[in-house]
């Protein structure tokens, strides 16, 4: 299986999967139908073969057609693209991707999501991590 989800994909690549996490499996003309500015359809089908290379999907035939779906878990994806994250723009400090965060939504967040994140940190002081 793919060591480190999302890391290794295309901007293209990373929507096809956002849309097989969202839909769960899809034919190659559901993904090209949810794609914003869609290729055309060899294409799309050119990126599912290389997910399936890269081990991020698997398809199964269903009826007349290949019905795709993710190998890959969203939240092992998700880790792993936060992970990538850290270590590419915050030259993995926490402290900053955190900050940045807050910064770029704190107009958005509630008192409710403010004292959660608050009560968050506090588990993880007390935790030690």
């Amino acid at each position: 299986m793919a060591r480190d989800p999302h890391v290794s994909l295309s901007r293209r690549e990373r929507q096809i999967m956002d849309i097989m996490y969202r839909l769960g499996q899809a034919t190659a003309q559901e993904v090209r139908d949810s794609l914003e500015d869609p290729p055309s359809y060899s294409a799309v089908r050119a990126h599912l073969r290389v997910l399936e290379e890269k081990e991020h999907l698997r398809h199964r035939w269903d009826g007349p057609r290949h019905l795709f779906e993710p190998i890959v878990s969203r939240e092992r994806a998700r880790r792993s693209a936060l992970k990538s994250l850290l270590r590419n723009f915050f030259d993995d400090s926490h402290e900053e991707m955190i900050a940045a965060l807050i910064e770029n939504s704190a107009g958005d967040l509630s008192d409710l999501e403010l004292k959660k994140l608050a009560r968050m940190i506090e588990q993880a002081r007390k935790e030690g991590r």
